[in-house]
């Protein structure tokens, strides 16, 4: 994977939102245009930070092992880097303890590496080498009003936008390309219909979700066997969860979290008896013996909403959207940072394929969707395993529910089962792996019961006098 030699590198683009698909987005433009300015509405400051617009920023967040490859692809020295502030490069399968449909999976090499850390410090270290480049400038407190056109509106030429810090003035920014990547409340839609342009069609499950983050110290010997823990709901009646990850800092951070409005409490107490709830007690044991060192923050997260720009005709000249302006996810199973960064990867290949620039929507517009709808099907169809969620079902997704619950349960005893899962979860294989025939059969044999929970040291039993 190497971004092509572009010989014709001329023009200005300008990335409206400079969070993480706008920096990448901004490091393959590098590549492809003479200048890239970012517009970030936020001040930002050279530090690792979550900033006012962010507020999901201070939960925890997980980057698969595609996301950090490709991530690592583009900024080569990126994993030292993190490495060298805290964070934790550990194997998908072999660190982590996970506790899901009636049993642990097991904890084997797999070859996938994932990286640990908060999302400040990723992002940090994203945008310092994104701004070493060059030909990269970042202009923040920057306020975009509106998209420019020319006359017939068939082409975005730049925006207009007020940059809070100077005069507060409206000035027009003009550009050969614009990417939105301003985040699922962007104002692109509205941009768009002002000049005339139909809305995409959008997809939408409504799921309710709600979690609560609370950030630990860490000491070497909090956790035994594993770097990280996870105990997943198996839904119907069951729809709480708890996670707690390694960061930088010597810092444990950990959400518990619940769908279709069974959300964790905000008080101490209510705190642990959620954790306490839980399916297994991994989460909970390790929360009594931690000492806590921040307030406990909410999230929710009402939808999963997905914008079908692929099938959005006519759509104008030089204007892009990425990221969480096209599909943002149920945040609980990780895939929105490695979407972003798959979604780069495919603008590069969109640009480099395409020297005169024209027809770029529809060719980006058809790569992202590949991109999305994978995470977009495995995403929402785990997510009609619980009552209470509202939108369109897919055909077969209750069978192809009931088959990864098999597959599930294979996890903790087949290895091989394992490793194709967590290739599809890490969105390196499709799901239709899974049902490749030396897989279905081990997950057939495998798959109908759970495995003994005995594959950790903590008892699966609650606490004696809790």
């Amino acid at each position: 994977m190497k971004t092509a030699n572009n010989n014709n590198i001329n023009g200005h683009a300008i990335v409206v939102g400079g969070s993480m698909a706008g920096l990448l987005a901004a490091r393959v433009l590098s590549e492809h245009f003479a200048g890239v300015t970012i517009l970030e509405r936020d001040a930002v400051s050279d530090i690792p930070e979550s900033r006012k617009g962010q507020p999901q920023t201070r939960h925890l967040h997980a980057l698969l092992a595609q996301g950090l490859n490709v991530m690592a692809h583009y900024f080569p020295d990126l994993i030292e880097g993190l490495r060298q502030e805290g964070a934790i490069i550990t194997d998908m399968s072999k660190g982590m303890r996970w506790f899901t449909h009636g049993g642990y999976r097991l904890q084997v090499q797999s070859g996938l590496y994932g990286a640990l850390m908060s999302r400040p410090l990723l992002e940090w270290q994203i945008r310092r080498r994104v701004l070493a480049l060059p030909n990269v400038r970042l202009i923040d407190q920057c306020d975009v009003e509106t998209l420019l056109f020319t006359a017939d509106k068939r082409r975005v030429t730049g925006v207009r936008a007020i940059q809070r810090s100077a005069d507060g003035a409206a000035a027009d920014y003009a550009a050969d390309l614009v990417i939105d990547a301003g985040g699922r409340g962007a104002a692109g839609l509205k941009w768009l219909a002002e000049a005339g342009y139909a809305q995409p069609d959008e997809s939408v499950v409504k799921i309710n979700i709600g979690y609560a983050t609370r950030v630990y110290r860490r000491r070497p010997l909090d956790l035994e066997g594993a770097t990280l823990l996870i105990v997943s709901p198996e839904g119907p009646n069951d729809k709480r969860s708890g996670i707690a990850f390694p960061m930088e800092g010597d810092r444990w951070i950990v959400s518990l979290g619940g769908i279709n409005g069974d959300h964790p409490p905000l008080d101490e107490q209510g705190y642990l008896a959620f954790a306490r709830s839980l399916p297994a007690p991994d989460v909970y044991n390790l929360l009594l013996k931690l000492e806590p060192i921040s307030s406990i923050m909410p999230y929710k997260f009402p939808t999963s909403v997905r914008r079908h720009y692929e099938k959005l005709a006519p759509f104008p000249e030089g204007y892009l959207v990425m990221g969480d302006a096209i599909c943002s996810f149920n945040p609980v199973y990780g895939q929105g940072m490695t979407c972003a960064a798959l979604e780069a990867q495919a603008l590069d290949a969109s640009l480099a394929q395409r020297s005169s620039r024209r027809n770029l929507a529809r060719d980006f517009f058809r790569r992202a969707a590949k991109i999305v709808d994978n995470p977009w099907k495995m995403a929402v169809g785990s997510d009609f395993c619980f009552p209470g969620t509202v939108g369109k079902k897919d055909a077969g997704v209750d069978f192809i529910n009931a088959y990864m619950a098999r597959v599930q349960r294979a996890t903790q005893r087949d290895p091989v089962v394992l490793g194709a899962f967590y290739k599809v979860m890490n969105l390196m294989q499709p799901p239709a792996s899974l049902f490749a025939p030396r897989v279905l059969l081990r997950v057939l044999r495998h798959g109908k019961t759970a495995g003994a929970a005995k594959q950790t040291n903590i008892p699966h039993a609650r606490p004696a006098g809790d």
